[in-house]
């Protein structure tokens, strides 16, 4: 490393988890951390991810991931985000597990900035939790409902629950399951999840109840 590089380097303090910071702060620090790949600020708290484990996270992310890319592949003006880097207000830049956004031509909230960010609240959010203890059910859930997200999903993989929630009159109301056990999206018409299937790891399962809900 060259000397310039190092001065640089100690001219911008780094990320740890609990500092207070603004969003313009965070972001600096941020980009001046490249190894680091995943770190969030959440009503004005930094959270740094801890490394990411197979079952808890990494597994039950990629059979979202699959459920909603099928679902953007049919669905007109629809763009799947994973890990997407969201700035929602002044002190909130998040990086969702998943997102599903309405292109801004079709009357969607959110809109891609020039350095290729996401700015305001996309349509919909999925977070993978450990547990209702993670702040995903807490501070963000607060952060989501405050900023219009409309739609948001929590799979709370130790609980083996999965919570739909959407928002009414600036409050969120959490989904309940039909009697086959499946959740459907008000606002993505066609997106609709077989809970039960999704938990089980059946995801012939839960694509076979989303083309049905897409034929409808």
């Amino acid at each position: 490393m060259s000397r310039g590089k190092q001065v640089a380097s100690k001219l911008v303090p780094i990320l740890e988890s609990g500092d207070r910071l603004s969003r313009v702060e965070f972001e600096k620090r941020y980009h001046g951390m490249p190894y680091v790949k995943k770190a969030e600020l959440v009503e004005g708290v930094v959270y740094v991810a801890s490394p990411v484990r197979m079952g808890k996270h990494a597994n039950p992310h990629a059979r979202v991931i699959t459920w909603l890319g099928v679902y953007e592949a049919i669905a007109p003006s629809v763009t799947l985000g994973d890990n997407a880097t969201v700035r929602l207000d002044s002190k909130n830049e998040v990086q969702p597990d998943a997102l599903l956004r309405l292109d801004a031509s079709a009357g969607g909230q959110s809109r891609i900035s020039e350095d290729d960010y996401l700015e305001g609240a996309p349509e919909l959010i999925v977070e993978i939790a450990a547990s209702t203890a993670s702040y995903d059910l807490h501070d963000k859930l607060r952060a989501y409902r405050r900023n219009g997200v409309r739609e948001y999903l929590v799979w709370v993989v130790l609980e083996e629950e999965f919570r739909w929630y959407v928002l009414e009159e600036g409050e969120y109301r959490q989904q309940e399951p039909d009697a086959a056990g499946c959740l459907s999206s008000p606002f993505f018409l066609g997106l609709a999840l077989d809970v039960k299937a999704l938990l089980a790891g059946e995801m012939g399962q839960v694509l076979a109840r989303l083309q049905t809900g897409l034929g409808s």
